[in-house]
């Protein structure tokens, strides 16, 4: 997995230039917009989903676990594909990676309290995850950067077009191995929890209509509005089924991430393309 994604970010590089990212800290407006959206509004929705939604109480402590778990390389691709503004996605998945080591304790234990009436101690290593998006994200993303920078362009658009449908398939390649052969009982529990793609799908849509409407009442434009809205969309489920399954041990809880990865890749880049599209 850490080399698919290496993979498809290197892919994601290679279609930027260093200008791309001046312009997001030169203006940071969008960046700090886009965090805040991610790394308080979105945990806040989920809260009040979980308490209106009359599903167990593990489940609601699940909803809020993957809102509280921001970005991830799927939004940095599904951002690329709708051509909208990739050096923001890519540079919000850096910096809320190192944010969400305060507040994934800090919401999940706030969602334990209310919902479960319990506490945990939720510690994740600040070490292992600078090594992890140094050499999966930031790494390949410089290599392909300069590439692109440097390389002249009759070498790198041989590269170019190929990866607009071998990173999709890379993708939808892990995916498909992390539902359906890791663990051979998920396909089962998906089709035993079947109501829980209800709130789910309500998180997915409201925090992307959210995103976007929040970035263009703050003066974004329209691209960063979508790729903004598109970052709300897409969650590291990778990283909260590892909280639930390894930090918590409740399989139970991890269930929510499971069934959340299972259709936001589809859905979150169609209501992009229809935000690109649409409301202009």
């Amino acid at each position: 997995m850490p080399i698919a994604i290496a993979i498809i970010m290197f892919g994601i590089g290679i279609t930027l230039k260093f200008k791309d990212f001046q312009r997001v800290f030169l203006r940071p407006k969008a960046i700090f917009s886009g965090l805040f959206a991610q790394l308080v509004m979105l945990p806040a929705v989920a809260f009040g989903l979980a308490a209106l939604m009359p599903v167990d109480p593990v489940y609601k402590v699940g909803i809020v676990l993957i809102a509280s778990a921001p970005g991830g390389t799927a939004s940095n691709l599904v951002t690329n594909m709708l051509k909208g503004r990739v050096a923001l996605s890519v540079s919000m998945t850096s910096f809320n990676s190192f944010a969400i080591l305060f507040t994934i304790p800090l919401y999940v234990n706030l969602a334990l309290s209310v919902f479960m009436g319990q506490s945990a101690e939720i510690a994740l290593s600040f070490s292992e995850t600078f090594k992890e998006i140094l050499t999966t994200v930031i790494a390949p993303v410089i290599l392909g950067v300069l590439m692109n920078e440097y390389i002249p362009d009759r070498y790198t658009d041989q590269l170019k077009g190929p990866l607009r449908y071998l990173l999709p398939a890379i993708l939808l390649g892990v995916f498909a191995y992390a539902l359906f052969f890791e663990n051979s009982e998920q396909p089962t529990a998906l089709l035993d929890n079947l109501e829980l793609f209800i709130p789910l799908i309500v998180l997915n849509v409201s925090t992307m209509m959210m995103g976007y409407y929040f970035a263009k009442w703050v003066g974004i434009n329209h691209r960063g509005a979508f790729t903004i809205a598109v970052e709300m969309g897409l969650q590291n489920s990778a990283l909260a089924i590892f909280i639930a399954t390894s930090v918590l041990n409740n399989s139970d809880l991890s269930l929510v991430a499971v069934i959340y990865s299972s259709f936001t890749f589809f859905s979150t880049w169609l209501i992009g393309w229809l935000q690109k599209h649409y409301l202009k």
